[in-house]
């Protein structure tokens, strides 16, 4: 009997889902780039809108903390009114802010498009997620396209740093901004046409009070901490930033409890595993999120590189995010566990930030910058994954989301406060050098050196701090092999 002929009938669906796939990760590669980019065109944003070293953190921190503050919301709001068109309006208003940034002709401005950023990143990345959820329901097609949008999040920072250094060569810093205009008319287009439209089966409530608290209380506490550097501890709104953040935060805890509606439900931050994999997440990014900008200037102003040299500098950071989370991860998960891999991660992190220790104002590339991103981005490639992952395991479906966003959120706040906490640390140290060793020849760049030497420890100390909390909560529970762990609620790595 000759074999019966194949199917063809469903090959113009499944081409037209992997085309989707392609725009919806083109968006997800926007989002990733700006989370770079503006750290290598900042230098040269700095020199022509002449805004001071104090108030520089703020151009990083507007994005991170809007980003990181709104995704609950985003996630919910793309739930009550559909994964498409929020989608779209991400995209359009990302772009929308991009212009804006491009164009700014103070830091003001570029504060406000750099938030307006975070906004719609905010909205648009759940949205995303969530898509590719809705698209491919197949259990191998599913691994298959979470693989493909793993690839570009985790690529997508070294190709920022490129981006912003050829851009900022060649062209200006302005076009950091305005690229992103490309990638997000590009990947409109492709969606409109090929993402299936998906009306919402339920509409749940958005627990307002819930979203106003979290919200409020999360950019108070970033502002307060942020306005540390200019205006000390002791400062009146400083202070009252930082007690009304801690007051609706903890009224936001109390709300999720007795609401029947919660945004974040408590239960997947009580969990043992899943919370101390938030906690990890949040020191992990509260270490690292001001690597980036520290580095930068001390390259491209106490070194002398310029924007481009500045971007391939940077390139043995996701070359060893690359061998640890793909090549390593892969032979140590089965062997060990998340929490060896967790604790062994931040450690090796840590170690790539006190190698920082040894930066001169004459230090030779090769010989001391090379080796610590290398080293710090094995440590990172080997903890994501056992976090990220262990992170979202056992999560029922209908808290998929909520436990994604919290994710997210744990990495964005880590990373917005702990910039800001690490400015005022760097601002402090410079301005005790100074004090101390006036009529110094190079004071300004000596003076620098010692703020980044002090600033790459307290980061090296959180991180240890994250290595301990990974040793007592995170657990090989479930299974000891990695191997049949409960498939994770898609993330984001931004």
């Amino acid at each position: 009997m000759p074999p019966k002929p194949a199917d063809h009938s469903a090959q113009p669906a499944i081409r037209r889902k992997w085309l989707a796939l392609v725009f919806i990760v083109t968006a997800q590669l926007m989002v990733v780039l700006d989370g770079t980019i503006v750290n290598i065109a900042l230098p040269a944003a700095q020199a022509d809108l002449g805004f001071g070293d104090h108030d520089r953190q703020w151009a990083v921190t507007a994005y991170a903390l809007a980003f990181g503050s709104l995704l609950l919301i985003g996630g919910r709001v793309a739930d009550l009114f559909g994964q498409k068109r929020a989608f779209l309006i991400g995209l359009v208003g990302f772009a929308g802010a991009s212009v804006l940034g491009g164009l700014a002709s103070s830091l003001g401005l570029l504060i406000a498009a750099r938030a307006g950023q975070g906004v719609f990143g905010a909205l648009l990345a759940p949205a995303a997620l969530s898509l590719i959820s809705i698209t491919f329901t197949d259990a191998k097609e599913r691994a298959k396209a979470f693989g493909v949008f793993s690839a570009v999040a985790a690529s997508g920072g070294a190709l920022g740093l490129l981006f912003g250094g050829v851009l900022t060569e060649y062209l200006s810093w302005n076009w950091c901004m305005f690229v992103n205009v490309a990638f997000a008319a590009i990947a409109f287009a492709g969606a409109a046409v090929l993402v299936p439209n998906e009306a919402p089966t339920a509409r749940p409530r958005l627990d307002v009070l819930g979203a106003v608290t979290v919200t409020v209380g999360l950019v108070a506490l970033a502002y307060g901490v942020a306005r540390v550097e200019t205006a000390g501890w002791t400062d009146a709104l400083t202070v009252g930033s930082l007690l009304v953040g801690v007051v609706l935060v903890a009224l936001f805890v109390l709300v999720q409890r007795r609401t029947s509606h919660p945004l974040l439900p408590l239960h997947i931050l009580l969990h043992r595993d899943r919370g101390g994999s938030l906690l990890v997440l949040t020191l992990i990014n509260f270490g690292l999120f001001g690597l980036f900008p520290f580095l930068t200037y001390y390259l491209q102003v106490t070194l002398g590189f310029s924007a481009l040299q500045t971007g391939f500098a940077f390139l043995p950071l996701p070359l060893g995010i690359i061998i640890g989370a793909n090549l390593l991860t892969g032979l140590l998960r089965p062997r060990v566990g998340p929490r060896l891999m967790a604790v062994s991660g931040t450690v090796i992190a840590a170690g790539g930030l006190l190698i920082l220790q040894t930066l001169a104002v004459d230090s030779a590339y090769a010989a001391v910058v090379l080796p610590a991103p290398a080293v710090i981005g094995l440590g990172v490639g080997l903890v994501y994954p056992a976090a990220l992952s262990t992170g979202t395991l056992g999560v029922a479906t209908e808290d998929a989301g909520a436990a994604s966003a919290a994710v997210n959120m744990a990495q964005q706040v880590g990373g917005s406060i702990g910039t800001a906490v690490l400015s005022s640390i760097y601002g402090s140290a410079v301005a005790g050098y100074l004090s101390d060793h006036a009529g110094t020849d190079d004071l300004a760049n000596e003076a620098a050196v010692n703020g980044y030497h002090l600033t790459f420890a307290v980061a090296a100390i959180v991180l240890l701090g994250a290595a301990l909390i990974s040793a007592l909560l995170v657990r090989n529970a479930g299974d000891p092999t990695g191997a049949a762990d409960e498939a994770p609620a898609p993330v984001a790595v931004h």
